[in-house]
């Protein structure tokens, strides 16, 4: 098939190996939120601790992230992604073994680490293999991969965890990544690619991007909006354990899955609703902020998460600011590659991957302090306005 330009169901199943890929990254990083409760009893921590280890985490993911984007632009996707992919499978298996607090932060650097690859490999395969106005849906299937391990973190640790420990989810889930190493490089054997970056010099186009305030408008709205993603991630199972007084399994099982999959439905309704505007002839950054206008001036409803009435309602709740914060997301991060190409959409998409990082970083320390004194409503309410500060930071800088 060299030579030959795929049909669009080719090139999607391309799509798909990588939606895999990112489902099997939120799965290793899933884990630590649905086991919260039970690390935190294993480990002695408080919820300012449970935070602490997080901001490793996040603070390894941004900081490895424009480097991981810069090495994928240099190297290519398939070694950068096959590297990534099993690094942060062994770290994930090696979490298995921990017996100590320090043993714990090691594990969750290294996968801190090889994540941050993980988004920007994605994004650069939908730059390599999709057209401008299906980026957006192709960040909302790619959103499926990161619902799939989200909503399946909870599940396998409701089912493993009493019959064979915490451990073993980490150990067998971390190594389904070695699995998806030789399905990519099949995969892109066969299915080649719409189009193939040029290698521009390395010295001058990070530079040029550092110089474009597109970009850091770009960085600095991701890291507002992003915000209440990393609040329902990390913090939505000891939601349900502290202010409605459940136990970690009846969370799990009842409601701290749901809200993923809201965030998908969300991902795919900013992605279709954009497709479908570009398509009828409306200019494609007209479209995407339009779309996240919409919807962070809907999110500030976030407000209201603590004053349902019932675990369900506020289950409801959750879902509906995680559905609406993706469909600003799926834009986002296609708007880098809409800016600056293909060429440069490995190191593009990792500064908002970096930015997602340090916002982590920050934010998750403070949400558990504030927890700890208060509980989650102060949290709520002043979360709820961060993306229309970043929806409004990010208008103003694409102006010409």
């Amino acid at each position: 098939m060299p030579g030959i330009t795929p049909r669009i169901p080719l090139r999607w199943i391309a799509i798909g190996v990588f939606v895999l890929s990112s489902s099997l990254s939120y799965l290793d990083r899933q884990l630590l939120a649905a086991l919260a409760p039970t690390l935190r009893a294993e480990f002695q921590l408080s919820n300012q601790q449970y935070g602490l280890v997080v901001s490793v985490f996040a603070i390894v993911y941004a900081v490895v992230a424009p480097a991981a984007g810069w090495f994928l632009d240099r190297v290519g996707l398939n070694r950068g992604a096959g590297i990534a992919v099993g690094l942060w499978s062994l770290a994930g298996s090696a979490t298995a073994w921990t017996r100590t607090f320090a043993g714990l932060l090691a594990c969750r650097t290294v996968l801190g680490a090889a994540e941050a690859a993980g988004i920007p490999a994605t994004g650069k395969a939908n730059a390599m293999y999709l057209e401008p106005k299906e980026l957006a849906l192709g960040t909302a299937f790619n959103q499926v991969g990161i619902t799939l391990g989200s909503v399946a973190a909870p599940l396998i640790v409701t089912f493993l965890q009493p019959r064979y420990g915490w451990r073993f989810a980490f150990a067998i889930c971390g190594a389904l990544g070695f699995l998806w190493i030789p399905l990519w490089l099949f995969t892109s054997k066969r299915v080649p690619a719409t189009k193939q970056p040029g290698l521009s010099s390395p010295r001058r186009e990070p530079e040029g991007l550092l110089r474009d305030r597109r970009f850091w408008g770009l960085v600095v709205a991701n890291a507002l909006v992003m915000t209440l993603y990393a609040l329902w991630s990390n913090w939505t199972t000891l939601y349900f354990v502290q202010e409605r007084h459940m136990t970690q399994a009846e969370a799990n099982r009842q409601f701290a899955w749901i809200p993923a999959v809201f965030a998908t439905a969300g991902g795919f309704f900013g992605g279709i609703v954009t497709y479908r505007w570009i398509k009828s002839g409306m200019d494609v950054l007209r479209a995407r902020t339009r779309i996240c206008w919409i919807s962070s001036v809907i999110l500030l409803a976030t407000a209201a998460v603590p004053l349902m009435p019932h675990p369900a309602a506020a289950a409801g709740a959750i879902s509906l600011s995680f559905f609406w914060t993706l469909a600003i997301s799926t834009n986002l991060y296609a708007l880098p590659i809409d800016l600056f190409g293909p060429a440069r959409a490995g190191l593009s998409i990792a500064g908002l991957t970096c930015s997602f990082g340090l916002m982590t970083a920050f934010l998750s320390p403070w949400i558990g302090a504030v927890v700890d004194r208060t509980g989650f409503t102060p949290v709520c309410v002043v979360l709820s306005a961060m993306p229309l500060a970043g929806v409004a930071i990010l208008g103003r800088n694409l102006r010409k």
